[in-house]
């Protein structure tokens, strides 16, 4: 470990003492009581730490100091920590969103997809450092309040941008997971597996000859940026192509001019 990783691990040591006591008037120090949003911030750093798997109740009380069962006076297992991690890192999506409109000016009705493309790729940031997170934001059952706050506020810039009810309900289906800053994979390859640098002469001749058009398309497509991508091929570049397609149909159904469905849809001669 070099000087920079023993500096690291100091500070979040330092950090984590912080928490777990505090300095009384007389100079002792007092454990710090759990509460459910301590237990449920440990658990975002032993994720960040470890991924995912790493979350497990005898490794978040080592990260507290503390017995795995007095956890469970807070959390009442491993479903209710991710349903608190995510609403943890959701507030954490709309602290940094908050920070952001404060010093930008309220958008005009003409603004709203600058605003909004601005508010979900300020969410991808706080992805970014939670890289783990997008695929249990996808198996939550129930939307926390944190989810449910920053919705409201995108509704609210479609609204601002002259969206009907239905326009912007129709708005949030078609934004789906990139929403919040992320597209959601339809087929994650297990490690190791399905990228086109990793397969040898033969299978990459196999693939060839069966479907030509998707091995040439890995062939040519190269993600060589993992600093801004999440899960197996959500980089920067992809996530905003498809975000800005999607934002720019919406802006020009927006308005009076759109009506749902059947003959009089927005693209129907």
């Amino acid at each position: 470990m070099d000087s920079g990783e023993n500096a690291a691990t100091g500070l979040r040591c330092t950090i984590m003492r912080t928490k777990d006591s505090e300095q009384s008037p007389d100079g002792t120090r007092t454990r710090v009581p759990l509460t459910r949003d301590r237990v449920l911030r440990a658990a975002v750093l032993v994720a960040d730490e470890g991924g995912i798997g790493a979350l497990t109740m005898r490794r978040l009380a080592d990260e507290l100091g503390a017995e795995a069962m007095s956890l469970y006076h807070h959390v009442a297992g491993k479903d209710d920590i991710l349903d608190g991690v995510v609403d943890v890192i959701a507030g954490e999506i709309n602290d940094a969103v908050g920070r952001r409109a404060e010093t930008d000016k309220a958008p005009s009705a003409a603004a709203w997809k600058a605003a909004a493309r601005q508010r979900i790729l300020t969410a991808r940031e706080v992805l970014l450092k939670h890289p783990w997170a997008p695929p249990v934001f996808e198996t939550r059952t129930t939307a926390s309040p944190e989810i449910l706050r920053y919705l409201d506020g995108l509704l609210a810039l479609m609204r601002d941008g002259g969206f009907s009810w239905d326009l912007a309900h129709h708005s949030l289906h078609a934004l789906g997971s990139r929403a919040f800053g992320f597209s959601q994979e339809m087929f994650t390859p297990a490690a190791g597996a399905g990228a086109a640098d990793d397969m040898d002469a033969a299978a990459a001749e196999a693939m060839a000859a069966q479907f030509p058009n998707l091995a040439q398309m890995m062939a040519d497509i190269v993600h060589d940026d993992p600093e801004s991508t999440l899960g197996w091929c959500d980089d920067q570049e992809e996530f905003e192509f498809g975000l800005d397609v999607i934002l720019d149909g919406l802006d020009r159904l927006r308005g009076d001019t759109w009506r749902p469905g059947g003959a009089t849809g927005p693209f129907r001669n």
